[in-house]
């Protein structure tokens, strides 16, 4: 698969996979940043990148971000279109401090992993009844107990 991408800073080094079965490839940081505790910082990546058409670019947190640098994505997970794509169309990584204490991300700092997927858009098709019975709610295969007496 080709994919177009830009650096915006040709110091930043291009996205690689580490292993011969990676799944996803290694996202870094484009500059220094600081992140006040408990705070949720926009960190830049220095790169526009075209998703294949007919595909999306899904970002993730690397397995080691909570455990090492005491941040976790802010939203889970990044989805990047592939029409955010214009010159100025950045990724960014959104991070949030969840420690008591500042934690800096280096320039070059690998902080999220991305992989390509297709895009299948649904059609809805609105109906008056999926089932005729309910699964019993949230938990309801067992597990957890949310305030049930």
């Amino acid at each position: 698969m080709k994919v177009k991408i830009k650096r915006l800073d040709k110091s930043i080094p291009l996205p690689r996979y580490h292993t011969g079965e990676s799944a996803g490839f290694d996202i870094a940081s484009a500059e220094d940043v600081m992140i006040p505790p408990g705070q949720v910082a926009k960190i830049p990546t220095g790169l526009v990148i075209a998703s294949p058409s007919g595909h999306f670019l899904l970002i993730s947190s690397r397995s080691s971000l909570a455990l090492k640098k005491g941040l976790n994505m802010a939203n889970g997970v990044g989805i990047i279109d592939p029409d955010y794509a214009g010159p100025t169309d950045q990724v960014h990584i959104i991070v949030h401090n969840f420690t008591d204490k500042p934690v800096s991300v280096a320039k070059g700092e690998r902080l999220a992993q991305g992989i390509f997927l297709p895009i299948e858009q649904a059609e809805w098709e609105e109906v008056e009844m999926i089932r005729e019975n309910d699964r019993g709610g949230i938990g309801s295969t067992g597990g957890y107990d949310f305030g049930k007496s």
